[in-house]
């Protein structure tokens, strides 16, 4: 059961030296000045969200805005994990990511023994840098390494060579860095199975302590998506399928456990802050574009750099003025979660999980038992074969796996 006093931490940094074909997050290049004013914004936005409701407790609900940071730390919330992702956040200073950090531990109670994890791409990393994130307590590295194979990576505009990828994964280790992620994608276009092989085998000779596998998706309006025909042809549902497959067997044979539908780590590696999402604990996201669930809400930032910048420009960390207007500005989609809406999270995104939901801890969550909210969804996909009950757990089978959207879609509400 999750453990309510914890509290995750989402940063994003929306730079990157080059936008690639595939890539559909929010992105992409910017010049120095413009990197030094998201930093400060996203530093105010830190203050704003703890401090700027101390004098007066004006935020309490949806409606008024959302005053989690202040509320976090009354009800003695301690930050466990921390994320910095994007973009690439390497691509900044590393001394900005440091200062990031700091305003976070001015404004929160962060454990000792928190996990904090920054996403570089190689050839953004260099010893200096290493050495300053391990400064500034970061303790796990998220490489976006994507294939081991140049022709794959160069089709892909990647930044980076598989040599310049080694060279950033040497520093890391050098600089004391020992849980180290590697993301690697899989169908590629043109990739053969034994193109794949290849690519899986040579990373999982370097023994990081986590590897994540995703399948390539070709999303509207990337670049991929409007020059398709120029590529070559990417492979088929069923050649998609084996690849994965061939991924959990020789993962599992170097020692690899897979807890996630794309996520395999060494024993007591396993993401901290990922499995908070798929959990359902609290989080809070700063900077543009990033989500938060805090208290049974959920609310987005707002995707617009420019605006998210201006209104945040002038906030500063004074505590005897209520900020209530500025924060609704930089805030969208505020939802505020019905019962049906958390049971159904509970079960789509639990079930990402390859152990799956527990039983038990459902009913203590709710209330309720789980049968009678979802009993007849799970006896049909059981019978299809699609979901397996076990004991207290309930979990995707090989083949609910295989079309996991479309089994997780029977449990929304």
């Amino acid at each position: 059961m999750k453990n309510k006093n914890e509290l995750g931490i989402y940063i994003h940094i929306p730079f990157c030296v080059h936008k690639c074909i595939y890539c559909d997050f929010l992105s992409s290049p910017a010049d120095v000045h413009t990197r030094k004013q998201y930093v400060r914004a996203l530093i105010n936005e830190i203050y704003l969200t703890r401090e700027g409701k101390c004098a007066n407790k004006l935020i309490k609900n949806v409606s008024q805005g959302d005053g989690a940071g202040d509320i976090a730390s009354e009800n003695g919330h301690i930050v466990t994990s921390i994320f910095i992702g994007g973009g690439t956040p390497s691509a900044i200073d590393a001394e900005d990511i440091s200062d990031i950090l700091d305003a976070v531990r001015k404004n929160y109670n962060v454990s000792d023994k928190a996990e904090i994890t920054i996403e570089c791409n190689p050839g953004t990393m260099d010893k200096k840098k290493a050495v300053i994130y391990r400064k500034a307590g970061i303790n796990r590295i998220s490489f976006g390494l994507q294939s081991t194979d140049n022709n794959e990576l160069r089709m892909l505009g990647r930044i980076h060579t598989y040599e310049q990828f080694m060279e950033s994964y040497k520093i890391a280790r050098e600089a004391g860095f020992d849980n180290i992620n590697i993301d690697l994608m899989s169908a590629l276009p043109g990739q053969t199975m034994e193109n794949f092989k290849a690519v899986l085998e040579k990373a999982l000779s370097l023994g990081a302590e986590h590897i994540s596998v995703y399948s390539l998706i070709v999303e509207e309006g990337t670049r991929l998506s409007d020059n398709i025909d120029s590529f070559p042809p990417i492979p088929s549902d069923d050649e998609d399928r084996q690849m994965y497959y061939m991924t959990k067997e020789m993962l599992s044979s170097y020692g690899y456990e897979q807890y996630e539908i794309s996520n395999y780590a060494q024993k007591g590696y396993e993401c901290k802050h990922n499995l908070k999402y798929w959990e359902r604990c609290d989080y809070l996201g700063f900077g543009i574009g990033a989500a938060s669930l805090y208290g049974g809400r959920r609310y987005t930032n707002i995707s617009d750099i420019g605006r998210y910048m201006d209104v945040l420009a002038e906030i500063t960390n004074a505590l005897d003025k209520n900020y209530v207007n500025e924060l609704l500005q930089i805030r969208t989609d505020m939802e505020e979660l019905s019962k049906e809406d958390e049971m159904s999270e509970y079960m789509f995104l639990g079930l990402r999980k390859t152990k799956g939901i527990d039983i038990t801890d459902f009913k203590e969550e709710f209330g309720t038992d789980i049968k009678d909210i979802f009993g007849e969804a799970i006896e049909d996909n059981i019978a299809r074969g699609l979901l397996i009950h076990d004991g207290n757990g309930l979990y995707l089978s090989k083949r609910g796996i295989d079309i996991s959207n479309t089994v997780m879609s029977d449990f929304i509400l």
